[in-house]
């Protein structure tokens, strides 16, 4: 049974009911909050609810970034942005990208042509190419439109899990690098600034020893991971130690290429072997990891703020706008067990839970970022 995941799209579709704020829209003058932030530093800036205003988003957004984190992620899609060929749709991501200027955070955006396993998701106008028949140019042509509207992003994430689209088609890396490489440089025209490259499961390319990928896809100006301490069944099988330790690994799979994390979590589900004391002594350790490799890092984010209600983490068939997203390119959609693990890691793996109540790791987020130089 196919199974599909909303977890890393929250930030995009939440943004429904559209009430007691006004939008600022690139044009416009915001008025930025000052305070002191690292632009290294991210945060996965989510609501705990399913839909939320956009004045409860502005809560959410000052809250993180009082944190001094100096950057989030935006999720967003090629199917929301251009539904219609030619015509571009603002209203959300005008939203997000203004909050983020906002609270003066820079935005690493993920634009996926890949998302594991499936490709895009694209407008129904494109179609589903393969990735053989997709052209530069209508990849091109709206990322220079994002980049144009939005001068707070800086990095670029064209693919993400990008380990599982190739682990069964190890003929089209050498497809993927041309495309890449093509779009990297007509962007590059444009935008010379905004740095580009693409992402890997690190735990998946561990558990699956797929580092061969990792290594013939190190292009771009960084090659970034997310990563999870867990096995092929998604539960928690590392201690904090021996998590940070594995991390270490990114540095040889990135060859001479900057290291960039884009998500990294540990899960307080009791369920998949999480609590709130193991969270917290890993994201010490994390950010231990952060000090000691500063230099060949270009950004480390945090995967995420809020938890989320049980079971609204992994969906069956759920749809979004005209496609859908593979399970974080788990390849195992066929195992309700494995799913069922799944939800309950990514649902409580925020710092603060539903009910707005600060886990331990919080704080312990909050006081690593101010300790650092």
């Amino acid at each position: 049974m196919d199974k599909k995941i909303l977890g890393v799209v929250a930030s995009i579709i939440v943004v429904i009911a559209i009430t007691g704020i006004a939008l600022s829209l690139p044009g416009d003058d915001i008025i930025v909050t000052p305070q002191k932030t690292n632009e290294k530093i991210g945060l996965v800036i989510n609501s705990p609810k399913q839909a939320t205003t956009l004045q409860d988003l502005d809560e959410i957004y000052s809250k993180a970034a009082s944190t001094g984190i100096g950057r989030s992620n935006v999720y967003l899609f090629w199917n929301l942005v251009e539904p219609v060929r030619g015509e571009f749709d603002w209203k959300q991501s005008d939203a997000l990208m203004s909050l983020n200027k906002k609270n003066n955070l820079q935005v690493t955006l993920y634009f996926s042509i890949i998302n594991g396993e499936t490709l895009g998701p694209f407008p129904s106008w494109i179609g589903k190419p393969p990735i053989q028949s997709l052209g530069e140019d209508r990849v091109v042509s709206v990322l220079d439109a994002i980049l144009t509207r939005y001068d707070i992003v800086d990095t670029v994430i064209l693919a993400g899990d990008t380990e599982s689209q190739f682990r069964f088609h190890e003929q089209n890396i050498s497809v993927y690098k041309e495309l890449f490489n093509r779009i990297y440089d007509t962007i590059k025209e444009k935008h010379p600034d905004v740095k580009i490259g693409n992402a890997f499961a690190l735990h998946q390319v561990i558990n699956k020893n797929l580092r061969y990928i990792v290594t013939d896809l190190a292009i771009g100006d960084f090659v970034a991971f997310s990563y999870s301490p867990v096995d092929t069944l998604n539960d928690i099988v590392k201690t904090p130690q021996q998590a940070k330790e594995e991390l270490q690994q990114v540095f040889d799979l990135a060859g001479d290429k900057k290291v960039g994390i884009f998500e990294i979590s540990w899960s307080t589900s009791n369920f998949v072997g999480g609590n709130e004391e193991s969270q917290a002594e890993f994201v010490e350790k994390a950010f231990e990891f952060y000090n000691e490799n500063e230099s060949e890092l270009e950004f480390f984010t945090w995967y995420r703020q809020h938890d989320k209600p049980e079971g609204t983490c992994v969906f069956e068939e759920q749809e979004i706008g005209d496609s859908t997203l593979n399970v974080g390119g788990s390849g195992f959609g066929t195992s309700e067990y494995v799913i069922e693990r799944l939800n309950n890691y990514i649902c409580n793996s925020g710092l603060i839970d539903i009910n707005n109540t600060p886990k331990q790791s919080w704080n312990v987020f909050k006081n690593q970022i101010q300790m650092i130089d």
